[in-house]
């Protein structure tokens, strides 16, 4: 079926098939079929509609097998005497109803079983399959992946999907079918998508380095030395970054306000996640903190809270965090923490961008 995707009359004919073999014949008590798509649809129903389908849209009861829990994982690290913080970093992401944290299981194998927190998802997967996923360009799908790179998350209809790997006809099955297959995680309540942890971050960078995402591709390979500037306090060269990171991001986003913004300062730090975790919208003290970086336990740098203000002072994106006690969720984090104030105005084409750096001092 995955092989052969252009041979719809074939399909049809082997669904047929498996339909009257199975569907209500005596000889036939319980039948289990497993893959990775769904059922494949065509017409009003599915040939095969008498399943009860469990997937990475809908997993029910079947949620704990779906991956690796975190109990699990915990057991595991501590077997193998690996970081299970790190290992989270890597590998958590997939966020289902009831258990909100699990891990690729087979990654998690390998790290164990090599002592080593590295990507091994090329080992079952080759990014071009990713690749030309990324590049059909429905309505808008290169600005809901810049997006979701810069650690968004987008709203999507799972429905319209016909569980194939070629049918279709806007954005939302695209970005199903990236679900199914495990490059994006999926949560039901909100019904959003996300890029869940480094490992597939990686892969999405492969897929971008190989053509077609040049500007992406800049902003991430100057967010090294984004980062350097501002642990070192160098407000004029941060403000110049997030200029040009903005710009590169703004050309392939469909809208330039708050939001983009926010996905160009998270795209613009990129290179953080391999030592900080990167949450948005962070519930603390008297309201929500943009975008905290929550340093991991094998580094020694400080955490990060950072301001954004849209059209108005970096001045007022400093106090903010001061007055509504952004840092007091971070008050179980003994070091250092810095504030980091970012505004945008659009009508200053010399300087749009503008930044303050603060130690804070408890």
């Amino acid at each position: 079926m995955r092989e052969r995707q252009e041979y719809e009359e074939m399909q049809r004919v082997y669904l047929n098939f498996l339909r009257d073999l199975i569907k209500d014949q005596p000889y036939v008590a319980l039948a289990y079929m497993t893959g990775i798509l769904p059922v494949k649809k065509y017409g009003e129903h599915s040939a095969l509609n008498m399943f009860t389908e469990y997937s990475m849209t809908d997993q029910d009861v079947f949620e704990e097998y779906t991956g690796f829990t975190e109990d699990e994982v915990k057991e595991l690290c501590e077997r193998y005497n690996m970081d299970f913080s790190e290992t989270g970093s890597w590998y958590d992401g997939y966020m289902l109803t009831n258990f909100r944290h699990i891990y690729n299981p087979k990654s998690v194998v390998e790290a164990m079983r090599r002592h080593r927190l590295s990507n091994y998802w090329t080992s079952t997967e080759v990014y071009d399959a990713l690749k030309i996923y990324m590049d059909m360009d429905f309505d808008g799908l290169r600005s809901d992946i810049v997006h979701m790179l810069g650690g968004g998350r987008v709203r999507v209809n799972t429905r319209s999907f016909r569980n194939d790997m070629r049918t279709f006809e806007v954005k939302d099955d695209v970005l199903t079918l990236l679900i199914h297959l495990g490059y994006l995680a999926y949560d039901m309540g909100k019904r959003e998508a996300f890029i869940p942890n480094k490992e597939i971050i990686e892969e999405f960078e492969n897929a971008m380095s190989v053509g077609g995402w040049k500007e992406v591709m800049n902003v991430l390979k100057a967010s090294e030395k984004l980062l350097n500037d501002t642990l070192n306090g160098h407000e004029e060269s941060v403000a110049e970054a997030l200029d040009r990171a903005h710009m590169e991001v703004a050309s392939v986003l469909t809208y330039n306000d708050e939001n983009s913004l926010s996905c160009a300062i998270g795209l613009a730090y990129y290179s953080a996640r391999k030592d900080y975790t990167l949450i948005r919208e962070l519930p603390t003290g008297k309201g929500f903190a943009d975008i905290v970086f929550l340093p991991l336990p094998h580094t020694d740098k400080p955490a990060l809270v950072v301001e954004l203000k849209y059209d108005k002072t970096v001045d007022s994106a400093i106090r903010q965090i001061k007055d509504r006690n952004y840092t007091q969720e971070l008050e179980k984090y003994t070091g250092e923490i810095l504030l980091v104030g970012i505004s945008y105005n659009k009508d200053n084409a010399d300087k749009p961008h503008s930044c303050v750096i603060e130690q804070w001092k408890k």
